[in-house]
């Protein structure tokens, strides 16, 4: 909602930093620190201007305009809380979704609605972020998911001024959306991020945090929690498969309580993931279908078992499984939707998932 801003918060501001005797060095000084327009604030000290480039704003001035300023109506420079357009940030339910390995920690620390944050860890493609989306779903949880980058900062998460119309005004960003909602915050990808992250610090505390810009603290609404997903345990990674993750700061880490480390399904699993995956594609369940799944299955975990043993350097995962079924919903053809899953790969890997893949299922040829 726009609140009025701000005049007051202006004047208040650069006479607290600069003195009541203003010159242009000064003002433009200010302007810069504060992400706010030069002419903005000069618009703002027109009154009080003794010549070209100076300004004197004296208590007894800065209070009239001060009292003028909460007179007035809303203006057009305001701060302006960023309000997600939608009543219920609540995901919506997914069929296909099969719980497995942790997901009943996860759903009991969301619907314990304690500030107790979690840290899930895991392989690409596992399901990390659709658990935790799926949590919130059955435990009627708001959710607010942001991707981290190693460009995210303080202004992504926390929010920033903009320019709206010409005129400047406060956001807040999506951290502070869900500590005023009571939502889950969603960190997707936290090893990704820069020391930039830890404006997090106090919020991973379960304190509020205080707006400097514009003045304000916020506390957390009850239920409010934090959780994050990485590939890695925020370590970096040393064999330089998740190219881009950083080492992150130990006194950050540590302000998770508990760290869940989550593994690809077990065969059976994902044999139900991919069943339900097919019903909700409208591929019959019939035996050529539940065979091709049941192929998949193998052949995922063969790849992972000798991916662990060092025998070959990538992975098949959950995630690319479901890709295979939508391709072969396309496509219909299952040798087709094998290989165009697997082009994301070297030549020499995908040669040899492919071959792997023929010998488990005698019914596809090589084209």
């Amino acid at each position: 909602m726009p609140r009025t801003l701000d005049s007051k918060f202006h004047l208040d501001n650069i006479v607290d930093q600069f003195g009541s005797d203003l010159d242009a060095d000064k003002v433009k000084a200010y302007c810069s620190n504060h992400e706010v327009g030069y002419q903005t604030i000069t618009k703002y000290l027109n009154q009080y201007k003794t010549k070209r480039g100076h300004w004197k704003v004296t208590v007894k001035e800065a209070k009239k305009q001060l009292e003028k300023t909460i007179q007035m109506p809303p203006s057009t420079v305001g701060i302006a809380k960023t309000t997600i357009d939608t009543a219920n940030l609540v995901p919506e339910k997914d069929a296909t979704f099969v719980k497995f390995g942790h997901f009943g920690d996860i759903k009991k620390v969301i619907q314990s609605r304690l500030f107790y944050p979690v840290f899930i860890t895991g392989m690409s493609g596992n399901g990390k972020t659709f658990g935790v989306e799926q949590a919130c779903s059955q435990t009627n949880r708001e959710l607010i998911r942001v991707n981290i980058t190693v460009e995210t900062d303080e202004d992504d998460l926390i929010g920033g001024f903009r320019l709206v119309n010409g005129e400047t005004v406060w956001h807040n960003g999506p951290v502070i959306e869900a500590l005023e909602r009571g939502a889950i915050l969603l960190l997707d990808e936290i090893d990704l991020a820069s020391n930039k992250i830890l404006c997090l610090q106090s919020i991973l505390e379960g304190k509020g945090v205080f707006l400097k810009k514009i003045g304000e603290y916020i506390n957390p609404k009850a239920g409010f929690n934090v959780v994050a997903t990485a590939n890695t345990k925020g370590k970096g990674s040393d064999d330089g498969r998740f190219i881009g993750t950083n080492v992150l700061n130990e006194a950050f880490l540590e302000r998770f309580p508990i760290t869940i480390e989550q593994d690809y399904p077990s065969p059976i699993t994902e044999n139900k993931i991919l069943t339900g995956l097919c019903k909700e594609l409208n591929i019959p369940m019939v035996g050529e279908h539940q065979n091709f799944i049941k192929h998949l299955c193998s052949w995922a975990e063969i790849v992972r078992k000798t991916f662990n043993e060092g025998g070959v350097d990538e992975i098949i995962s959950t995630r690319r499984l479901t890709h295979v079924i939508r391709a072969y919903s396309i496509f219909g053809d299952k040798m087709k939707a094998v290989q165009m899953c697997l082009n994301r790969f070297d030549d020499e890997t995908k040669e040899s998932f492919i071959q792997l893949y023929t010998k488990l299922d005698d019914s596809v040829t090589i084209s």
